[in-house]
């Protein structure tokens, strides 16, 4: 099962048969075991990554890290919850070290984003203190180089 998760995680677009060649198993097995992995929640989603500046589309990108008070019996659960909730937040992970969740958000303008954080995630009750960072240029998102264009790297030779 690991291995089949590995090809699809990396290509989820690679036919069945091509899967079940590469690991030395029947189709309808693969095809099963696709099933129950999604069935289980194993698999959650397929996802096509697009490098959207190149396509024309403006998004600003920002990770915010913000530091909670954890509550009674459900610590920091339910406040994640209520901001993974928004629809501008594409990730939330709870984390170690010097802040709790780092929240990342897309938004159409800088402007918008910032209204974001100031009306809605600030005034969340539990967040005590929240750090912007916006993104500048994305060079590399889940394992994919964004812009790997062919080009000679060969130093130049003159006699």
């Amino acid at each position: 099962m690991k291995e089949l998760l590995e090809l699809l995680e990396h290509d989820a677009r690679r036919p069945v048969n091509e899967l079940a060649s590469m690991l030395h198993r029947s189709e309808y097995e693969v095809e099963q075991d696709i099933k129950k992995l999604e069935k289980d929640k194993i698999i959650l989603s397929y996802n096509t990554l697009i490098n959207w500046e190149k396509f024309g589309t403006d998004t600003v990108t920002a990770v915010i890290e913000i530091n909670l008070t954890p509550q009674r019996e459900v610590g920091f659960d339910a406040i994640a919850e209520r901001i993974y909730r928004f629809d501008e937040v594409r990730t939330v992970y709870l984390m170690s070290g010097s802040f709790d969740l780092l929240v990342i958000i897309e938004g159409k303008s800088l402007k918008d984003v910032a209204n974001f954080v100031a009306t809605r995630l600030a005034t969340i009750e539990g967040v005590t203190q929240t750090r912007s960072h916006f993104m500048l240029k994305p060079y590399k998102k889940d394992g994919v180089i964004i812009n790997d264009e062919e080009r000679d790297r060969r130093l130049v030779v003159t006699p």
